[in-house]
Parts: structure tokens; C-alpha cells; sequence
């Protein structure tokens, strides 16, 4: 069930070296890097330029917004253009687009910058992940993608601190032009090891533009709806979002080279994989948003000893690429997803006198086989169509962690404070704390069994396998 009109021709495999695979995780960490160390400056700069936190969230939400709506379209345009030229395109994006931030005058112009820094994340977010499945050995793959997942985290995680030390250092421009110096280093790294986009056989298909639009309407839409949380003002943008959805669908059935094959999403494993990041995705953002509050206002630690709790986990990604390239994608993430039903269930139950190592066992757990899940379903969606459609894959994964970060930081943070029952989490008690908690993690539950069962409906393919996808 191919579906692209320009099919590649087969060479000999590029050529693999740790180097590569270096390169492309370096992609990975600063596309990571660049969100949570715009999250981390957000009172600096409301300081700075005397913003309200209404204008001064911008910052964050023009990156995450960019990122998000321009994935697949980016994605879609490395199939028909090269994986080696656009994401060489989108690290020097990435790059000037720090350097931009770190020398912006005004607010307004931060917030720019931050969108065209978005962009460059886009292509290198999307594009690792395709390039892994292009270029790593067949034997290799899951390591290779449990390295970026790794790099994924670890920037996540690093933001925070990083950006916190550089601003008391030298002032919110120094994160950029970090960012920037790095992205140079990368970009130099990239060039001399990524393998020469493959020939062609006649012109590329067309670009989807009208396809792009609706899906990066439908997707903002969607992002501002949570951002408003349940309000009549969320419920206006949800509208807007199926109103653009609905666009999309009767775009993509009759464009000549759609932007999404809707005959790839009949593919029950694809349709599978994408629901589960997207409901793993959102699980594991309640823990970034509930946990800091059950840490500070439940058992009282102090924000030195948050951060330490809070960090744990995200180097255990590397390891679950070894598994997969062993043991096969299904039974990884079969095994992930139990891992994660155990770790949710423990935080629904958790009693308040358990303290906090009664809390941080289940987050190992489920921090562990949140890698073992993510490494696995990365890999073997990358493996539900050819190599001439990967990028848009990839970027339909990224668009459905994304989506579920959201919806964990909205829907879910939501839940959490009407189990709470009081907004001043501060003067709520231990208890009410606690229950918003268990309330909240119990709902996660169920998300987890929904993943579970669209997981065994969806027949994974194990690694190496002919798909129906890839099936001419």
C-alpha cells in the first residue's frame, strides 16, 4: 500500500558510525533543550520587559505551537526533498533562531524568534527520528531510537537546571546563545556525517499546502483549547479544532499528493502506535504537573530536594533500545506498558503516609517503562509504511506526544485540582493534596488500559517484518 509517486532507488545502505548516530541525538537533545529552557526563563523575562505572565507564556507557547503544527509538514517535505538537506536546513533555522532570541529588543520579537527556532525543532525532531530508520542497520534500530528518546529526556530534564545556573550567571540571553553555539556544532557535526540524499526516479510529488494549513489550524486549535482548560472560551477553540479537522479530512481525500495518506492510517498498528504515545504521552505529563505539587504541598520537600525527585528516570531510555533489537518491538512495549499500569495504580493508591518513597517507586517504574513503551511503538510505527513516507510518520509521532503533553498539562492538571477542591494548593492540607493525586492517576489508569488494549488490537509487527504498509 505504498503511496507516494516517487519511489527512491535502492542503493547500497548508507554507511552507519557512532558518529551518526551522535549527530542526529545532538539534533534530538537541542530540539528538547529548546523548550524546557524557554519554560525555565519565563520569569526572567517577565521581569525584565514588565509583561504580564499572559504575554510573557508566548514565549513557551510560540515554540511548542511551531513545533507541533509544522512536524508532519516537515516530515512530508524530507520524503519528496531529502532527509540530508532539510534537516540541515533546520538546524541552521534552529540556529539563527537562538541567535535571534538572545539578541531580541523587545518581547514581541522574542516571541518570533522563538517560532522560527520552532521550525528548525521541527526538522530535527521529525527528521532524527526518520533518519534513524533510514540509515541504522536493521539489527541496530531500536538502540539507535532508544539513544534519541534518551537525548529527548535528557533535555527535558537538563532545561530546568541549565537554564536556571545560566540565568543567575549572565541574564536569560545566555540560554540562546547556547543554544545557538550548540546548534552550530551540530549543524558542522551533521554535515560531514549525514549520508547523501538518495536519487530520485522523475519529479517530486507536490506539495500538500492547503493539506499543511488545515493540519496546523486543527492542532493550534486544539493546543489553545487546552491552554484555556474547560472554559467557554476552551470550548470555542475545541470547536474550531474539529471544524479544522473535518477541513483536513475532505482536503486529504482529494488532494492529488495528500500531506497524510489516509489509506496509511488504515493500518491498525500505525492508528495503535499513535494512540498510545498520545495516551502514554499524557500520563507521563501528569507526573511532571501533579508530582511537583504533591512533593511541595503533600510531604513538604524543599525545591532542591524536588528537583532531585523530580529528575529521575530519563537516562533508563537508552537500555530499551538494547531490548528492542533483542526481544522484538511487541513484547517491549507490551512489557513497557505493564511497567506503567503497575506505577498508576501504585499513585492511585498511594496512602499520604508512605512518604516519599512510597512515591518514588511507582514514578521509577513507570519512568523506566515509559522508555521501554516509547522506544518500542517509535520503532515499530517507523516500520508501518516505506521509506518514502517515514518522514511523515515521524512526524505524526511527534505530533501525538505533543498532543498528549498537552493534554496532560490541561486536562489533567484540570482533574487534578477539582480533586483537590481548593485552587490555593498552598492552603489545601496534605490530604486534600493526596487526593487530588490518587484522583487523577486513576483516571490514568484507564488511559493506560485503553493503550493496552488498542495495543494487542493493533498486531505490532516484530522488527524486520513486511507490513502491509510497505507492500507493493
Amino acid at each position: 500500500m505504498t503511496i507516494s509517486s516517487t519511489p527512491l532507488a535502492d542503493p547500497a545502505p548508507p554507511p552507519w558510525s557512532p558518529v551518526l548516530l551522535f549527530s542526529l541525538c545532538l539534533s534530538m537533545l537541542l530540539s528538547a533543550l529548546g523548550s524546557s529552557l524557554g519554560n525555565v526563563a519565563l520569569p526572567a523575562l517577565a521581569q525584565a520587559w514588565r509583561a504580564p505572565f499572559a504575554l510573557v507564556q508566548w514565549v513557551a507557547l510560540g515554540y511548542l505551537l511551531t513545533l507541533t503544527a509544522l512536524s508532519v509538514s516537515v516530515g512530508r517535505l524530507s520524503d519528496s526533498l531529502g532527509r540530508r538537506r532539510l534537516l540541515l536546513a533546520g538546524i541552521a533555522v534552529f540556529s539563527i533562531g537562538s541567535a535571534l532570541c538572545a539578541a531580541a529588543p523587545s518581547l514581541p520579537m522574542l516571541i518570533a524568534a522563538r517560532a522560527l527556532q520552532g521550525l528548525g525543532a521541527a526538522c530535527m525532531m521529525a527528521l532524527s527520528m526518520a533518519g534513524v530508520s533510514d540509515w541504522a542497520p536493521a539489527g541496530r534500530a531500536g538502540r539507535a531510537m532508544g539513544w534519541l528518546g534518551s537525548l529527548s529526556a535528557v533535555g527535558s530534564t537538563l532545561g530546568p537546571s541549565l537554564g536556571g545556573g545560566l540565568i543567575a550567571w549572565s541574564g536569560w540571553p545566555a540560554m540562546f546563545w547556547l543554544s545557538a553555539a550548540l546548534g552550530a556544532l551540530t549543524w558542522l557535526l551533521s554535515w560531514r556525517t549525514l549520508p547523501a540524499d538518495r536519487p530520485r526516479h522523475g519529479p517530486a510529488a507536490p506539495f500538500d499546502g492547503q493539506g499543511a494549513l488545515w493540519l496546523a489550524l486543527a492542532l493550534v486549535c486544539y493546543a489553545l483549547a487546552g491552554a484555556a482548560g474547560f472554559t467557554l472560551s476552551g470550548l470555542a477553540w475545541l470547536a474550531a479544532m474539529l471544524l479544522a479537522t473535518a477541513g483536513l479530512v475532505w482536503r486529504q481525500g482529494r488532494a492529488p499528493a495528500p500531506l497524510i495518506p489516509l489509506p496509511l492510517l488504515r493500518h491498525p498498528a500505525l492508528r495503535a502506535g499513535l494512540l498510545g504515545s498520545l495516551l502514554v504521552s499524557t500520563v507521563m505529563m501528569a507526573t511532571l504537573v501533579v508530582g511537583p505539587f504533591y512533593l511541595t504541598f503533600a510531604l513538604g520537600l524543599t525545591p532542591g530536594k524536588l528537583g532531585l525527585a523530580v529528575a529521575l528516570g530519563p537516562l533508563a531510555s537508552a537500555p530499551a533500545g538494547r531490548l528492542v533489537d533483542r526481544f522484538g518491538a511487541p513484547r517491549v512495549a507490551g512489557g513497557g506498558l505493564c511497567g506503567l499500569a503497575l506505577g498508576v495504580t501504585l499513585l492511585a493508591l498511594l496512602p499520604l503516609s508512605s512518604g516519599l518513597a512510597g512515591y518514588l517507586l511507582p514514578i521509577v517504574s513507570m519512568t523506566v517503562s515509559y522508555a521501554l513503551f516509547q522506544t518500542a511503538n517509535n520503532t515499530a510505527v517507523m516500520q508501518c509504511a516505506a521509506p518514502q513516507q517515514r518522514g511523515v510518520l515521524a512526524g505524526l509521532l511527534n505530533v501525538s506526544r505533543n498532543l498528549g503533553l498537552t493534554s496532560g498539562a490541561a486536562l489533567m492538571g484540570a482533574l487534578f485540582a477539582w480533586g483537590v477542591g481548593n485552587s490555593d494548593m498552598a492552603h489545601a492540607g496534605p490530604e486534600a493534596v493526596a487526593a487530588g493525586m490518587r484522583l487523577t492517576f486513576a483516571v490514568a489508569v484507564l488511559m493506560v488500559g485503553l493503550a493496552g488494549w488498542r495495543s494487542m488490537m493493533g498486531r505490532w509487527p516484530d522488527a524486520g517484518s513486511q507490513t502491509p504498509a510497505n507492500t507493493r
